[in-house]
């Protein structure tokens, strides 16, 4: 690249960090926050504030990570060819609690979600500094869960007249979304911009429907992880270039960890049950459809046989990678998952007035849906695995008649 273009792009790109530094500055004056509120906007102060903190940091947490290389080393399995900083998951970890400790809302279990993400956050980013055991990460979710679900944050899908059987199914049910969700989001951590804009667009959603069902803490909350994210994304994700920084675990998994909790938090359908589940289920789609697909995938190929070995199992068959090798960017797969995942929060917005039957019919249409994206970049991927073995077939063929003739 030119020098001088260089020079330019980074005295821009300094100029804006500054003007969101000054425009943060101004929020925290109590005056100006009091005047959104009065407003009605209290929704819009902390997406902006949350916004701007996660943008202002993410830079601090980089140099932090490069000062005493806390580094995401490049190998076979990963997408990134140079060593990138990890710890973004602190600038957004720390907009999240700032947006939400700076308004008072402390309704009942938000507290308990924002203590069991610290417990995530903090494990995560041991791990990003010195790798952890998948065990103790996986005691950590549980431990995490267990905290939240015990202040009455579990899910209601078992009738109650089973007695005992409905409040065990329904924890047990509420323990494997919560912890699905936390390691989905984590594996979609795997190229720029996937992770954090999914958690943006997911939070989008819950905090839309949150609002349409007069349940503004959630929805505040939800616009809090929204901002939060959306500060992170431009130093992920850019136009031209590589991230310059990474979620890290201690991002990634607390993003899930708080969306899968505010899902359960939240009564998504009044006097619907089969609407209240499937609202959330529709957001959460992809996640959920790659957390099956490359389950059932591996236990199929025989890659992996117990739980262990499906914890600690690391590979290029998530959604994003296999979409990456047919479309042949990473960018693009990057776009087209955000474009599934916006079509099934439109899904779950329509939901909101819908029947119990509208609602299973958007659910096949989903299923439907991923599963004709299945077939094709199956179908994609060994049509690109054939035409790179003609390739080696032909490199090799001249190869053979080289030596012949020498």
């Amino acid at each position: 690249m030119n020098p001088t273009k260089k020079n330019a792009g980074y005295g821009r790109w300094l100029f804006l960090q500054v003007t969101v530094f000054v425009f943060l500055c101004l929020l925290l004056a109590p005056k100006v926050r009091c005047e959104f509120t009065e407003a009605g906007l209290r929704w819009l102060f902390m997406l902006v504030f949350s916004f701007s903190v996660a943008f202002c940091l993410t830079p601090v947490f980089a140099a932090i990570a490069r000062k005493f290389n806390i580094m995401d080393m490049p190998d076979a399995r990963k997408a990134h060819s140079e060593a990138t900083p990890l710890l973004g998951g602190g600038a957004v970890f720390l907009a999240l609690i700032g947006a939400v400790a700076l308004n008072g809302i402390w309704a009942p279990g938000i507290s308990r979600i924002l203590a069991g993400s610290a417990i995530l956050f903090i494990v995560g980013a041991a791990d990003d500094i010195r790798e952890v055991r998948v065990r103790y990460k996986m005691a950590a979710q549980f431990l995490a869960a267990v905290f939240v679900m015990s202040g009455g944050i579990v899910l209601r899908v078992l009738p109650d007249c089973y007695g005992i059987f409905s409040i065990m199914g329904n924890w047990v049910l509420t323990m494997t979304w919560i912890i699905g969700i936390t390691n989905a989001m984590n594996f979609f951590d795997g190229m720029d911009g996937l992770a954090a804009g999914l958690g943006a667009m997911i939070a989008f959603f819950l905090g839309v429907i949150a609002l349409q069902t007069d349940q503004p803490f959630l929805g505040w909350i939800s616009v809090a992880v929204m901002g939060s994210c959306l500060g992170f994304l431009p130093h992920n994700l850019k136009a031209r270039g590589r991230a310059s920084i990474f979620l890290g675990d201690g991002g990634s998994t607390v993003i899930g960890f708080v969306l899968a909790c505010i899902a359960v938090y939240g009564k998504w359908a009044e006097h619907n049950a089969v609407v209240a589940l499937v609202s959330p289920l529709l957001i959460f789609w992809v996640l959920v459809f790659d957390m099956v697909y490359i389950t059932v995938d591996r236990i199929y190929a025989g890659k992996v046989a117990t739980v262990r070995e499906w914890l600690e199992y690391v590979g290029r068959d998530h959604l994003h990678h296999r979409l990456a090798d047919v479309i042949g960017s990473k960018k693009k797969s990057v776009v087209f998952i955000y474009m599934m995942t916006a079509c099934m929060g439109i899904s779950a917005l329509v939901l909101r007035n819908a029947s119990p039957g509208d609602a299973l019919l958007l659910v096949l249409q989903a299923v439907i849906l991923v599963g004709l994206i299945s077939v094709l970049e199956r179908y994609g991927r060994q049509e690109t695995r054939d035409k790179k073995q003609e390739t080696r077939d032909r490199k090799q063929e001249t190869r053979n008649k080289r030596q012949e003739t020498g």
